[in-house]
């Protein structure tokens, strides 16, 4: 009880340090698992036992035979389930085919690369060699996030590391299968028939299963019957039903399965959504924080000896320095990614806990059946996921600076709220060329926001993940302009630091409006005008109108104009720097000279 106690609260402590200095929680949990595992054995233990004891010796240990490698597949496929709901075929519109290459072509190279150099660096068979290749595929998308969310970088750099990081697991996981089938049949005469029959059936029974039961549960949940307070342990049985049926018509079928189903019900019209996923989220860092402890005690000390040599810094080196670039430049070849660009994706590929789960499932296995080398393949892939996430949580932000992908200014604005006149708006500024994004949790305004072309995401401004988006790293400016003033200036008060380096403005309300300071306006949106008046503008004529001026009074005559006039409202002043409100501009020592004013709604007389 103890023991089982403690993993939970270690666990939890180590998200939270991970949370307070901004480190990915991979590091603590790993570090952790070490000490009350072989470190605590060798060192602190008066008897030489571990402090947390993973599996049964007679004694003591938490789990039976092989029910730790059972509860460590279920787990996985409940985290990779959860990663596939994130995933939107409409972010990847522009480097589609870019993360389509790095997880076929770039699969190759890091598989045949890694294989060869493990093979001459530790003389290991053949057999292992390639299913630690497989096994070091996959990125790991529970720590790209933590190291990336405080890096403002283009979006196509950060969609490229997110997709390749969840979707390239179940195919890492496949290969890893594939080879350790042949393994386990023994014997060069069985592999190619063997191989293609295996992949035949985890393809097949993989993506049936995946995709029917989607559907199935979607179905349930919009027609309302699953009853709301049962919607996410339905959809967690769910999942575990789908992982085993899949697992028992086609083994090791089952990771691939949890995907296909958590993409299709991601991107399916389905309520409560939102709602599933933070359930979802929440188990997933629950479980991570406890297999990372596991897999980590689980490891004993001669084990990690094993790498006390310098052939593992040269595995390591080739691995991360050479193989990965390789990777990378290969697959980024003819796409609209610089130079620059692709040498920070072949800098960030950290593993994470697909790669650590897998390694210890099948390093144990074949240990158990005697399988010369098998000894290498946990501690070498644990070496891998510890370096790489190490190497990446502390170079990243440097590294992006020196290749100059770094965005020294975050010009991207975001938007909450998407009614109709907030959706004119950001049309209007992306059509300046400016990077908008607009939130709102209203479906509907979302749904017709996407129908228009823009940039909209389905979040609930209340909801703290809004933060972890790495896709926002370069927005700079906040704009709250929904009909809620209690939403808008909770936007600003809590959002300002992450997303308002340039400037955070809201809609003023009603009563300030008229009792307004002068320094209060300057937070505002428009001046004078709240909610109701930017929507009445919006109503008598919704387009966005542009006059140019030539001079200080020519402006303020014309504020004055559009000042009388209700239904009419100033937006925004252009000069030749950029684009700005009202209410920036007046605070900023600009010229009025050769500026366009952008007004909604009425045409007033500017002459």
């Amino acid at each position: 009880m103890l023991e089982l106690a403690g993993i939970i609260i270690l666990g939890i402590l180590a998200q939270w340090v991970a949370w307070k200095f901004k480190i990915p929680a991979i590091l603590p949990l790993i570090l952790i698992g070490l000490l009350v595992g072989p470190i605590a054995a060798t060192y602190l233990s008066e008897d030489g036992s571990k402090w947390i004891e993973p599996i049964w010796n007679g004694e003591k240990g938490l789990f039976p035979g092989d029910y730790l490698y059972y509860f460590v597949s279920l787990a996985i496929s409940i985290i990779l389930f959860e990663g596939g709901l994130t995933l939107k075929r409409n972010e990847i519109k522009n480097v589609g085919p870019v993360i389509t290459k790095l997880i076929t072509l770039g699969s190759a190279v890091t598989f045949f690369g890694a294989a060869i150099i493990a093979h001459y660096t530790f003389n290991l068979g053949w057999e292992i060699s390639f299913l630690f290749s497989g096994l070091i595929i996959v990125t790991g998308p529970t720590v790209i996030t933590p190291i990336l969310r405080n890096i403002p970088l283009k979006k196509d750099i950060s969609t490229v590391l997110k997709w390749e990081g969840i979707l390239i697991d179940p195919i890492g996981a496949l290969v890893a299968v594939l080879v350790f089938e042949f393994i386990s049949v023994g014997g060069e005469s069985g592999f190619t028939k063997t191989a293609l029959l295996e992949f035949g059936k985890i393809l097949l029974f993989g993506t049936t299963f995946g995709f029917t039961f989607a559907h199935a549960l979607a179905y349930a949940i919009n027609k309302k019957l699953i009853p709301h307070y049962l919607l996410n342990v339905v959809s967690l049985s769910t999942v575990l039903l789908v992982f085993v049926e899949s697992e028992l018509f086609a083994h090791e079928s089952g990771l691939l399965a949890v995907v296909v189903m958590g993409m299709v019900l991601g991107n399916s019209k389905l309520n409560n959504l939102k709602e599933l996923l933070y359930f979802k989220e929440s188990l997933s860092v629950l479980l991570i924080s406890i297999l990372f402890i596991l897999l980590a005690a689980n490891i004993n000390m001669n084990q990690l000896l094993l790498l006390y040599t310098w052939k593992t810094a040269a595995l390591f080196a080739l691995v991360v320095f050479v193989l990965r670039p390789l990777a990378v430049f290969l697959s980024t070849i003819n796409s609209r990614l610089k130079f620059n660009e692709k040498l920070f994706i072949s800098w960030v590929g950290p593993r994470g806990i697909v790669a650590a789960g897998i390694a210890s499932l099948f390093g144990s296995k074949l240990l158990k059946q005697g399988v010369e080398g098998a000894e290498y393949i946990t501690p070498l892939v644990f070496m891998i996921v510890l370096g790489t996430v190490l190497l990446n949580a502390t170079t990243a932000r440097l590294f992006a600076k020196i290749v100059g992908v770094f965005l020294k200014s975050s010009n991207a604005i975001l938007i909450v709220g998407a009614s109709s006149p907030a959706r004119l708006i950001a049309g209007f500024l992306k059509r300046k060329g400016k990077r908008v994004i607009i939130i709102d949790s209203n479906e509907n305004f979302i749904n017709q926001a996407i129908k228009e072309d823009l940039e909209a995401l389905p979040v609930n401004i209340y909801d703290d993940d809004l933060r972890d988006n790495i896709e926002l790293n370069d927005v700079g400016y906040l704009i709250a302009i929904t009909g809620n003033d209690a939403v808008n200036s909770y936007a600003l008060t809590n959002f300002s630091n992450e997303f308002g380096e340039h400037g955070a403005f809201r809609l003023a309300s009603s009563l300030e409006v008229v009792n307004a300071s002068e320094e209060e306006r300057k937070a505002f949106f428009t001046p004078n005008d709240d909610y109701i008046n930017l929507s009445e503008a919006f109503r008598e004529n919704p387009t966005i109108k542009e006059v140019l001026i030539g001079s200080k009074k020519e402006y303020d005559a014309i504020l004055k104009s559009l000042a009388k006039e209700e239904k009419s409202i100033p937006l925004f002043i252009q000069n030749s720097k950029g684009i700005y409100l009202i209410t920036e501009f007046e605070q900023q020592d600009f010229e009025f000279k050769n500026i366009t004013l952008s007004y909604l709604g009425k045409e007033v007389v500017t002459k």
